[in-house]
């Protein structure tokens, strides 16, 4: 979640004396249960069933931004990278492009499903993506726009075609079209976590016309498609017209009819945002579109992530006069998750052979920083490593010397967790209660039959 306007230094890192080896990172015992005070939380597990569960995952797809990214921006011309020391100084093999001191929240999901961790995009070449592929982009958002003063990102909507591209390696690999990858992909979980930067990057940057355009209602509502004008989807393939023709082939000749109607649907929803400038129409292409080609192809299992709480990261503290944190962010962040919720409920209803889950970041991480002793943190308003107030106005920079004792750390910089907090709260999301992850857990999920 590469946030505000950062100057990264993008230079060769040489050799440099980083204090000692890296630190042991203590991953404190986990019974199933996010506490949350007195009477609260809840066991998640699956009776003895978890490992069978997890076992029976082939594969996780990973869509968000810079707190899932694991190198993705690295080969662009971005200045939001992390490919450099200290970023990466716990994890093996050092620097990736993770913006943590190691793991991120989805590689421990993924080493609780039983799979290795993802390659990125990039680096998903030959069987590696046989197991998964992580899309996501430091800077990037749910709007195209988010995060365009760092430059190179790949926003949903290209993560998405990069999501294709994989299908088609796959398939090409395997042999047998979509229809063969069907099978795993029912069973294998697709994880989204995007919109911290559509707020940080993007709403509250002064350079943005956004906060002009909308109040925070009628932009968090925007973020989930307050108008959504859907074109009709591929009909080529369904069995219906594989029934109809002799060689049991598609019929693209039907798919010939329907793109010139979805150009001109699309032109008349530019049209429509010319013309009611108060209101934003959004063309839902189901050609493209990440939902309905997924549903087509037999992916069940979504993951949504909410956007955690980031009225008291060290940038906001930073930014503060009394080094308080900004409570009017959250108050911002708050009505897009609770319709994020919502939306779940929704496709849950609408798409009952899928199942969909809301994880609840915001109130994990709120849990953490008003009760950091119980998890074993003992500094919770600065970063571990970065520049200025709080180590919360610039991120880190290369050759700059991070904290000795991370594990006691929330933050690693201005922005992003500590590998101990992305632990606790892969782990609450694979196994807590239903005040964390709606309407079921990731581990529950795993089992889940349609």
């Amino acid at each position: 979640m590469a946030r505000h306007a950062v100057l990264m230094l993008l230079v060769v890192v040489m050799s440099w004396n980083w204090g000692g080896a890296a630190a042991q990172v203590f991953r404190p015992p986990w019974n199933g249960t996010f506490p949350m005070g007195p009477g609260g939380g809840g066991a998640g597990s699956v009776g003895g069933g978890g490992a069978a569960a997890a076992a029976s995952v082939p594969a996780m797809f990973v869509f968000g931004d810079s707190l899932t990214d694991n190198g993705n921006n690295n080969d662009m011309t971005s200045l939001a990278k992390a490919n450099y020391l200290p970023y990466g100084i716990d994890f093996a093999g050092g620097p990736t492009g993770r913006f943590s001191n190691g793991y991120t929240m989805v590689d421990e999901i993924a080493e609780l499903l039983g799979l290795p961790l993802l390659p990125s995009h990039n680096d998903a070449t030959g069987d590696a993506a046989l197991h998964g592929v992580n899309y996501a982009s430091a800077a990037a958002g749910i709007l195209d726009n988010t995060g365009q003063n760092f430059v190179g990102r790949s926003p949903f909507n290209q993560q998405i075609k990069n999501f294709e591209a994989t299908l088609q390696q796959i398939s090409g690999k395997l042999g047998g079209g979509a229809g063969k990858l069907a099978p795993s992909l029912a069973r294998s979980i697709f994880y989204v976590g995007m919109g911290s930067n559509d707020y940080l990057n993007n709403y509250l940057m002064p350079n943005y016309n956004t906060r002009n355009e909308y109040n925070g209602d009628q932009y968090s509502t925007l973020l989930v498609q307050q108008f959504v004008i859907a074109g009709v989807g591929s009909m080529a393939c369904i069995p219906n017209m594989r029934a109809r023709n002799p060689a049991n082939m598609c019929s693209p000749d039907v798919d010939d009819l329907i793109i010139p109607f979805n150009s001109k649907v699309k032109s008349m929803v530019n049209t429509l945002n010319v013309n009611l400038p108060r209101a934003k129409f959004i063309f839902v292409d189901t050609y493209a579109m990440i939902s309905e080609r997924l549903y087509n192809l037999g992916a069940r299992r979504f993951v949504i992530a909410g956007v955690g709480s980031m009225a008291c990261i060290p940038n906001m503290r930073a930014r503060n006069p009394a080094n308080m944190c900004s409570p009017d962010v959250d108050d911002l962040i708050i009505p897009f998750n609770s319709k994020v919720k919502s939306m779940v409920n929704t496709l849950n209803v609408n798409l009952p052979r899928a199942k969909f889950i809301f994880v609840d970041t915001y109130a994990m991480i709120s849990e953490v920083l008003r009760n950091p002793w119980s998890y074993g943190f003992s500094v919770v308003d600065r970063g571990c490593c970065g520049i200025g107030r709080n180590r919360g106005m610039i991120t880190c920079l290369p050759f700059q010397r991070p904290c000795l004792n991370r594990n006691t750390y929330i933050f690693w910089d201005a922005f992003h967790p500590t590998e101990r907090v992305n632990i606790l709260l892969g782990k609450a999301a694979y196994s807590g209660g239903a005040d964390l992850v709606h309407p079921m857990n990731i581990q529950q999920l795993a089992a889940w039959q349609p």
